[in-house]
């Protein structure tokens, strides 16, 4: 959302109006659910996606016809095949999208998009209503009741990377292209530098024994332990075990993990809170590569952050592809 609306900012001081092409409803097996936006000039897509394929390509074409009819729509795309009507995919599914008009003069538009890139910058979540009659969008701070369809405003989970070597290097932009906001903190200056890590949103270089002289760890943190030795992620783990925390994940061997675990304990840490380390880190595939071993971080943290926004509420939308 947050690369839709610069885009959309750029595209009105460019003087160019928009659609703005919005998942409204979802039934079946779809590529992407209730609320994927994608954003359309009279040159085609700019930013977003709605899933791909022959539904994307049909929106896009109408986007542009809209635009030239400087007007607004509500359309239905069968993702099934039938007697009657058949865009050429096979999903099972249907979706209905919602085709939004956002002149290039519009400042209440203008106004939105500023508005909510800076909540998204302050970490303050909202809603986005889009009324279905086409009118301008809105933002609030709670669902609203007046009919329009709207969506949270995703302000991106933040992911701690404790320890800059070559599996932090990797995971720190997989992290960011998945909605991550990034932190990595290592005590090696030399390391944490915005040369190595242009994807991360903070760079911090500090004591791993006194974390929080540097820095404040939030119930909603993902925080990924992947420091130099085994000396600094206990430090690192008896720290951040003692606050609540969304993920802990700690790289390293099984044999390393149990050695680790008796050491927390012995220092008081919550039993609980050591049962619910993610040790070994990620998803098993087999990683060996820091390559590799990002993906497998990446899969685990993307499937936990999923099951806590189920519990919060938030719709999430399931894998077409389970």
């Amino acid at each position: 959302m947050q690369t839709i609306f610069s885009k959309l900012l750029y595209e009105m001081e460019k003087q160019h109006d928009t659609v703005l092409a919005t998942i409204i409803r979802e039934s079946g097996s779809t590529p992407r659910g209730a609320g994927a936006q994608m954003l359309v000039n009279a040159q085609g897509p700019q930013a977003g996606t709605i899933g791909g394929g022959n539904v994307e390509n049909l929106s896009i074409i109408h986007a542009q016809e809209l635009i030239a009819r400087k007007r607004g729509d509500v359309r239905e795309y069968k993702l099934h095949r039938s007697e009657t009507e058949d865009i050429g995919m096979v999903c099972g599914g249907d979706v209905t999208v919602l085709f939004t008009f956002i002149p290039a003069s519009d400042a209440s538009w203008r106004a939105l998009a500023s508005s909510l890139l800076e909540r998204i910058a302050k970490y303050q979540p909202c809603y986005l209503s889009l009324p279905l009659t086409g009118q301008s969008g809105y933002l609030t701070d709670e669902p609203p009741k007046d009919g329009a369809f709207s969506l949270p405003v995703a302000i991106g989970e933040r992911a701690l990377l404790f320890g800059a070597g070559h599996c932090a290097l990797a995971l720190a932009p997989v992290l960011k292209s998945i909605g991550f906001r990034v932190t990595v903190f290592d005590d090696r200056a030399d390391l944490v530098t915005k040369e190595r890590f242009p994807a991360a949103e903070s760079l911090i270089c500090g004591d791993f024994g006194h974390i929080a002289q540097y820095i404040t760890t939030e119930p909603e943190d993902y925080i990924v332990i992947m420091t130099s030795g085994h000396t600094h992620d206990f430090e690192v783990q008896e720290q951040i075990l003692r606050r609540p925390a969304a993920y802990v994940g700690v790289i390293g061997s099984r044999a390393k993990t149990a050695s680790v675990n008796a050491r927390l304990r012995a220092a008081g840490v919550d039993e609980a809170a050591i049962a619910s380390l993610h040790t070994p880190v990620g998803v098993a595939i087999k990683a060996v590569t820091p390559a590799e071993i990002a993906v497998s971080i990446a899969g685990e943290m993307i499937y936990e952050r999923a099951l806590r926004r189920e519990q919060a509420g938030i719709q999430v939308h399931g894998c077409p592809m389970h």
